[in-house]
C-alpha cells in the first residue's frame, strides 16, 4: 500500500512542476490554428467596394442551405460592387451553418472567408442569423484577405 501512495504522490509531483495547459479565458485568448474555421467575413476591395457581386454561388454550394442571398442591380452612379450586381440581402444562418468551408472555396471574387473569431455565443436565436452589415469588414480593413 505504501509502494501506491508514493507512485501516486510521484505522479503528482512531477505534473506539478510542468507547464500548466489551461488558459485564464477570457483574459487570456487561444491562438486559433491556421486551418480554423470560425465566422464568416465579407471582404471589400482596397478602393472600398464590395467584393461580393450577388453570384449566389456560395448559398447553392452551401450543404447546410444556411446562406441567402438576393441580389440586385448595381447603380452605375453609385457602385456598391465593381460587377453589375451587388448582394443587396445577404444572411447566414450559424445556427444551421456547419463551417463546412464550401462558401468560401465556390466564391469566384474571394468575397467570403471564414475568419477566427470563435466566440459566437448568445441568448436570443435572431442574433445567429448574420446580416450583410454585421458581416462587411470595415473600412480600416479594405482589401484584407486571410493568408489561407
Amino acid at each position: 500500500m505504501i509502494k501506491e501512495l508514493a507512485t501516486g504522490l510521484g505522479v503528482t509531483l512531477g505534473e506539478f512542476f510542468k507547464k500548466p495547459v489551461t488558459l485564464q479565458y477570457p483574459n487570456e485568448k487561444l491562438v486559433m490554428f491556421p486551418r480554423f474555421r470560425g465566422l464568416h467575413m465579407l471582404a471589400r476591395h482596397e478602393d472600398g467596394l464590395e467584393r461580393c457581386v450577388g453570384c449566389e454561388l456560395c448559398a447553392a454550394a452551401c450543404p447546410a442551405d444556411a446562406i441567402f442571398v438576393q441580389a440586385a442591380e448595381n447603380d452605375p452612379d453609385h457602385p456598391r460592387s465593381h460587377g453589375e450586381r451587388h448582394a443587396e440581402r445577404y444572411e447566414i444562418n450559424v445556427l444551421r451553418c456547419i463551417f463546412c468551408g464550401m462558401c468560401e472555396e465556390a466564391c469566384p471574387e474571394d468575397a467570403i472567408f471564414l475568419e477566427k473569431d470563435y466566440e459566437l455565443a448568445d441568448y436570443r436565436r435572431e442574433a445567429f442569423i448574420y446580416t450583410k452589415e454585421e458581416l462587411l469588414v470595415g473600412e480600416e480593413k479594405a482589401g484584407y484577405l486571410p493568408v489561407r
